[in-house]
């Protein structure tokens, strides 16, 4: 008896607003892309085509289609030779994008963003456009997208500039793990280098998809660092004998926070314990309260939580929005040339992400501190040594783990500047005013790995101590935790090398359930 094919589930493009978490799907190959065949998606596409045709015919002018690019938009174009070659291509001149290429999966979240801008409606494109795009998502074909090179307005002209390219067979893509021409890759694939109608190289560029596409990328991981540090944090409480009462409901009753709350009731919830609270806290005077890396954890981590709930909304927004120029009224057909390019919301979303994610970065490496230094770690041995004896002489344990979460925090810190502060002037004082999104969502990708990594530090550093101090069988969530860490970690008796330690934990904040089910 055959088995029956397993369902594949779809994404549908049909102009409606989609989740982050679909988008996520689609760009890791979880979901397949399809274009929507509702007679009233069609129409309403079909429609805005016929706004473009008949404004050219009509000798409106028509941003970008009649007219030159940018500070060259008084050019005019004759009406036969729009129509004979679908207008002047802006895809050659753009292909000055440098550094490393974007990941796949960052690639692949703004060419899906960019389906969604295109398929409101709004700008003039036909559905083969779509289709095309569809179709490089579902067979793998992902363009090689330079990482440097975008302003932010008009958009990510550079960086788009490639992956609309590749439609058309030129430059080149990843596929089937290597890189190669575009061109080679369509032939594998089946396909057909797309031929571009008028407007749609422009449809393609002129919009903030590559910007979108890694804040997508970057929520998610930032909601899995901020699950990682609650855990870290509660392993840490333990560790250091601190004080529960710190995390009480009332605290946040008086500073209503929501973030802060969460946050509180989530440690609360990981350090639940039925045995004597006299036994598992340290009882001295000096200990009346714990350091402010500890004791303001709800009140340092609820700054993320909170953020995220917004800059969610914002990145949602962007990712569903016609942001191309110039858009059509779908009422009249009038050619709206406007600024929906403008990266500004995803800028100041990232801005604010990344400064809360290396804030968070600042807190984990501070508790590592607490839990490696004599003079602060309740009667831990220093650096975290797990030989006794006079063999421990010999051995430093988590000294250098301290020392590469200091430098990571660091560079994470570095790296918050807000890139929306430096709009500069650019294209002959045109784009004079300018979002630095692209900049600021690069950079708030950057400032997660720097702190997924110090999270990871934290979580081995945090569980080593936890086995020190023992007692973790009185917090049974605190156990549960601790036997998920060492599937992935061992423990750290002997001095090793434990760079592929924290390779492993940073895969398991990524990619794994743990620290969500064990918070």
């Amino acid at each position: 008896m055959k088995k029956k094919p397993l369902k594949m589930d779809f994404l549908t493009i049909d102009g409606r607003s989609v989740a982050l978490e679909e988008i996520l799907s689609s760009a890791r190959h979880i979901k397949r892309v399809r274009i929507s065949q509702d007679r009233a998606f069609v129409d309403r596409m079909e429609r805005s085509q016929a706004m473009l045709a008949e404004a050219v015919n009509k000798g409106i002018p028509v941003y970008g289609v009649t007219t030159g690019y940018g500070k060259s938009c008084g050019k005019r174009l004759p009406k036969d030779k729009v129509i004979r070659k679908n207008g002047a291509s802006p895809l050659h001149f753009h292909g000055c994008g440098t550094g490393a290429p974007l990941g796949i999966e960052e690639t692949r979240a703004a060419m899906i963003c960019r389906l969604l801008c295109l398929a409101r409606g709004y700008s003039g494109v036909s559905l083969p456009l779509l289709e095309q795009i569809a179709a490089f998502l579902n067979r793998g074909i992902t363009p090689v997208v330079p990482s440097e090179g975008s302003v932010g307005a008009s958009g990510d002209l550079t960086p788009m500039s490639y992956v609309a390219a590749t439609l058309a067979g030129d430059r080149e893509v990843f596929y089937r793990g290597k890189r190669m021409p575009a061109a080679k890759a369509i032939e594998q694939a089946k396909l057909t280098p797309y031929a571009f109608r008028m407007k749609e190289h422009l449809s393609m560029m002129n919009g903030t998809s590559v910007m979108t596409g890694i804040a997508v990328t970057a929520v998610e991981r930032a909601c899995r660092i901020l699950d990682a540090a609650v855990c870290a944090t509660a392993l840490t409480v333990h560790a250091l004998k601190g004080k529960a009462h710190h995390f009480h409901p009332v605290i946040g009753e008086a500073k209503p926070f929501p973030g802060q709350i969460r946050i509180a009731h989530r440690l609360t919830h990981l350090l639940q314990t039925r045995a004597d609270l006299s036994d598992l806290e340290e009882n001295s005077p000096e200990s009346l309260q714990d350091p402010y890396s500890i004791r303001c954890t709800p009140q340092i981590a609820g700054v993320l939580d909170d953020a995220l709930r917004w800059i969610s909304d914002w990145v949602t927004t962007e990712a569903n929005s016609s942001n191309d120029n110039p858009i059509f009224d779908p009422e009249t057909g009038l050619p709206l040339m406007s600024g929906n390019f403008y990266g500004g919301h995803m800028a100041f979303a990232m801005d604010a992400l990344k400064s809360a994610v290396a804030s968070i970065a600042d807190l984990s490496d501070r508790q590592v501190t607490l839990l490696v230094t004599p003079q602060y770690n309740r009667g831990l041995p220093a650096d975290l040594v797990g030989v006794v004896g006079e063999d421990a002489l010999f051995h430093y344990g988590f000294k250098a783990m301290s020392i590469s979460a200091s430098a990571l925090a660091a560079e994470a810190l570095k790296n918050s500047m807000p890139a929306g502060s430096f709009s500069r002037s650019t294209e002959s004082h045109n784009q004079d005013k300018v979002s630095m999104g692209t900049i600021a969502a690069r950079d708030a990708a950057r400032i997660c790995t720097l702190t997924e990594r110090v999270a990871a530090i934290h979580l081995i550093a945090a569980a080593q101590a936890c086995e020190l101090r023992g007692q973790i069988q009185f917090r049974p969530r605190i156990k549960a935790l601790m036997k998920g860490i060492r599937e992935v970690v061992a423990p750290t008796r002997e001095d090793r090398p434990m760079d592929r330690d924290i390779e492993r934990m940073v895969q398991s904040i990524v990619d794994g359930d743990l620290f969500r089910n064990g918070s």
